[in-house]
């Protein structure tokens, strides 16, 4: 054993209590217009035992808020009532990052604010249908190609949620490039069809997710920014392409010089997703030079083997943690962890949100 997962560790200048993290899951419990609820509050307070807490999707912007009841960060009614949320949070300690979620193609009128638009890349519709509130599931719209002023808009858009989740008490933010989002709708070449500068090459495709990163970066601080990705996903329409070992490698590359704090891996083969190749693991590993996390369905031993194999600094949890307010505890001692009820994972209210009982 190198270290153990329940040791303190150290996330750039943050000192965590352990290397245990509370993976990013929606919960859709804000109201309607975005903004945080009381309930939130008990809910991340309850798992603040966590090392770190990655939060639930946060819209930056009304562009971004793709699904029924996720919170934004783009006014100031949002910030005030985040910061509950992230006292909350930090009360025993807890590192506290907002993940930053534009869900670009993946959304529905009926899930936006008005005068919102859906904007993506290219014009290409997701196939399927999502959840609204208002009309039940209603097929994805075909989304408005971005402009370079909706691509500008966009970025900072992000730049100011950034902004506005330190103002609001969080340690800093995560960029959501994974899942099939808008960063990562501009890196595949099945969801970026442009022949502009913002397109048609992996270094083209690159350039929104790189020049996000720089500008918030700058704005607040690389210690205070990290990102995450899920290579070889199929979430939301995405799909493994010819060049995906090719963008993910030099982006490790370019995120370095950039100075962002961590890189977050999300490997979802546990829930029927491709496997992420093992050696393409390791390359990816082996070219971050600063904090690495590994998530995706891990239980106590694989966490364990994985900090001690090198392939992780610090090792994520989300269903587990969803349903165990108290996971840390339960994985140190072997108690029997209790069951996610899958049913109410989205639905509003404390019910399969606050109510998971803990040990004693």
């Amino acid at each position: 054993m190198t270290s153990s997962i329940f040791e303190p560790a150290l996330l750039g200048p943050h000192q965590l209590k352990n290397r245990i993290v509370m993976n990013p899951m929606t919960r859709s419990r804000a109201d309607v217009d975005a903004v945080p609820t009381p309930i939130m509050a008990t809910y991340y307070g309850q798992r603040d035992t966590a090392g770190m807490i990655i939060t639930e999707g946060i819209a930056p912007s009304p562009n971004g808020r793709g699904y029924a009841r996720i919170p934004g960060l783009w006014n100031d009614t949002q910030v005030a009532a985040w910061k509950p949320v992230t006292a909350a949070a930090k009360a025993k300690g807890a590192v506290v990052f907002a993940q930053l979620m534009h869900t670009g193609r993946v959304s529905h009128p009926s899930n936006m604010p008005a005068g919102a638009k859906i904007v993506a890349p290219s014009a290409i519709a997701l196939a399927g249908q999502m959840y609204t509130d208002a009309d039940g599931m209603q097929d994805y719209p075909v989304p408005q190609e971005m402009t370079e002023a909706d691509i500008q808009q966009a970025k900072a858009e992000i730049v100011t949620a950034a902004k506005n989740a330190i103002a609001a008490g969080f340690d800093g933010v995560e960029l959501h490039s994974a899942n099939g989002y808008l960063l990562e709708q501009f890196l595949s070449p099945d969801t970026n069809k442009r022949t502009d500068g913002w397109g048609g090459s992996v270094a083209k495709r690159s350039r929104f997710l790189l020049e996000v990163a720089q500008e918030v970066v700058a704005a607040i601080g690389g210690d205070k920014v990290g990102i995450r990705i899920s290579p070889y996903g199929t979430a939301s329409g995405m799909a493994a392409y010819a060049e995906v070992d090719e963008t993910y490698l030099a982006l490790m590359a370019a995120l370095d010089k950039i100075g962002l704090v961590y890189v977050h891996l999300v490997d979802h083969a546990a829930m029927g997703n491709p496997a992420i190749p093992a050696d393409f693991r390791a390359k990816l590993r082996a070219a971050w030079p600063r904090t690495f996390i590994v998530g995706g369905s891990l239980d106590a031993a694989s966490a364990q083997a994985a900090v001690d194999a090198g392939a992780a600094d610090l090792v994520g949890f989300g269903r587990a943690f969803l349903a165990n307010p108290d996971l840390v505890a339960r994985m140190q001692t072997g108690a029997e962890l209790n069951a996610p009820d899958f049913a109410t994972f989205y639905t509003p209210g404390e019910k399969g949100y606050t109510d998971y009982p803990t040990l004693g």
